[in-house]
């Protein structure tokens, strides 16, 4: 009697002929709006110049005939900010201005320095005034500026609040009810919550809605990666998890693309959230997983499944699928992923949002900052096999950080260099985001795959709610105050990763002992694995011994 792994049946069904191909193309898609709900905080929450608005400085822009910047030269108090004298954005004069005797001609020597100084000043009072540069987002919509600036950081948290929720919920769910049916209650969610967001009358509700928009998301782009990595054979595994990753970042480079030519937030939201209600015709377009099946006890559709797949990759299956029995699995095997997760993904959202803030052309810098994340995926590519996961992993994350820290240390009269030097920081980390959750789903059986992977990713998801907080309050003390923060848990994390396991050339595990034991011999193993009774056709003859 022979004995067979699941990666057994793939080399006769095909380990990535046509059918899997077709898939992946279709999952892969998933990735690219991912990237608009990740970071379109950068286009959707973008503050721009602002200051008070006030009245009685309209009528005398109105009957002068200043421009709205002239108005703010004359008009708004000067303040010290981190040593820099600017145009203060919360504060105003609290004068009657028909009493200064501004006039039209010579403004600037009719409000002299001392009158400004003796000046009382006060909060601002009838909103603000928005250097718009044409873009409409909710922070001008809302006024969410000076003392609710917060909500800002609140728009990114509770996206990740979903997240994290959503992981558990959703990676529970597809442990439990299949993959496939996971992945589209996903995008259902998705789709309802995503229009919801751009529907939203107040910023309360636009949070509530972000949050309930977080829950499907990423246990959706979840799912579709772990249902790939189970359909193919051991040697493609690593192509798949990086190029369905990849996709993310074309996500990336589209974005700044669309949100150059959609200036309203609300209609940017619709785009990036149309995609997800297209991804429901996928019910017609991709199967279960086989793995899953097998490991639920229903031999009967796994075969049905396979069958399917070997069809259209043009082979014929000669092995009849036996059903096996699964043990427990103890999470505790990813306990070091846990952290780096949490640490790249405080690193990569805050270096990209970090972008929104810098002052330079928005739309040019986030393109540049996509691009660099092409060669992340190459080097991946050419290095996990050849060198394996661990020290990729951890050179990734101490790459970042030295870039971080030298980053944060260049003077800005060193424009070009310090923007090289912060691109080199960007590939780092983007390469250890996109590896964490490569080894991660290495490092799970298959009947808890899809929960350990969305369980480790939580950790993630904490990393995203203190990200922004990180970012916008550090930055308001010292702009490059966040980049030795993020230095520092890139460091931590590249000497916390040394501490995984190797998985280079490791087949799937489909059980607790394929992790703790993999020194065991590869016919020991099989023999614990699915068994596989070999047959001229795939009917009821008597099995073949040997």
């Amino acid at each position: 009697m022979y004995s067979y792994t699941f990666d057994d049946i793939l080399e006769e069904a095909g380990k990535f002929g046509r059918s899997q191909k077709r898939i992946f193309a279709l999952l892969c898609m998933v990735s690219m709006p991912w990237a608009g709900v990740y970071v379109g905080i950068v286009f959707q929450g973008f503050t721009p110049e602002h200051w008070c608005r006030d009245s009685g400085v309209r009528q005398i822009q109105k009957s002068c005939g200043w421009n709205l910047m002239d108005t703010r030269k004359i008009t708004v108090p000067v303040v010290n900010t981190s040593g820099v004298l600017v145009h203060s954005q919360c504060e105003q004069y609290e004068l009657d201005w028909n009493a200064t005797g501004l006039t039209c001609d010579n403004p600037e020597s009719d409000l002299t320095d001392a009158l400004r100084s003796k000046a009382p000043m006060t909060s601002c009072k009838e909103g603000w005034e928005y250097d718009y540069k044409g873009r409409q987002s909710f922070v001008t919509e809302f006024d969410l500026v000076c003392a609710d600036a917060w909500v800002v950081d609140m728009y990114q948290a509770t996206l990740n609040v979903g997240f994290f929720i959503g992981s558990i919920a959703i990676g529970y769910l597809a442990d439990r009810f299949g993959r496939k049916a996971s992945f589209l209650v996903s995008n259902l969610l998705n789709g309802i919550f995503g229009i919801l967001v751009a529907w939203s009358p107040n910023w309360v509700s636009m949070l509530v809605f972000r949050a309930l928009y977080g829950f499907g998301v990423k246990g959706g782009w979840v799912a579709g990666y772990v249902l790939i990595t189970e359909l193919v054979g051991v040697e493609y595994r690593r192509t798949v998890g990086v190029v369905y990753q990849m996709f993310f970042s074309v996500g990336i480079l589209i974005l700044p693309l669309i949100s150059y030519f959609i200036k309203d937030w609300r209609w940017l939201q619709v785009v990036i959230t149309a995609p997800y209600i297209l991804f429901l015709s996928y019910y017609w377009f991709i199967p279960e997983s086989p793995r899953w099946l097998l490991s639920q006890h229903n031999a009967k559709k796994a075969v049905e499944i396979t069958e399917a797949i070997a069809k259209e990759n043009k082979k014929t299956l000669s092995k009849n699928i036996e059903v096996r029995n699964y043990a427990t699995v103890d999470p505790s095997v990813n306990n070091w992923c846990l952290s780096s997760r949490f640490t790249s993904a405080v690193v990569y959202q805050g270096l990209i949002m970090r972008l929104g803030i810098l002052g330079g052309n928005v739309y040019i810098d986030f393109l540049i900052s996509g691009l660099v994340e092409f060669p992340a995926a190459f080097l991946i590519l050419f290095t996990i096999d050849r060198i394996g996961r661990r020290l990729p992993f951890a050179t990734a994350n101490i790459v970042a950080g030295a870039a971080c820290f030298i980053t944060a240390m260049i003077p800005e009269t060193m424009f070009w260099f310090k923007t090289a030097v912060a691109c080199i920081g960007r590939l780092g980390i983007t390469m250890a985001f996109e590896m964490v959750v490569f080894v991660n789903t290495e490092l799970y059986p298959t009947f808890v795959r899809n929960l350990g992977v969305s369980v480790c990713s939580t950790l993630c998801d904490i990393g995203g709610i203190v990200a922004p907080f990180l970012l916008y309050r550090l930055a308001a003390i010292w702009l490059e105050l966040p980049l030795i923060i993020f230095g520092a848990l890139a460091f931590l994390a590249g000497a916390l990763v040394l501490l995984l396991p190797e998985t280079r050339g490791v087949p799937l595990p489909d059980t607790i002992d394929d992790i703790e034991f993999p020194e065991k011999s590869k016919e020991l193993r099989r023999k614990e694995m699915i068994m596989l009774l070999p047959t001229t056709t795939m009917t009821n003859k008597e099995p073949e011994t040997v």
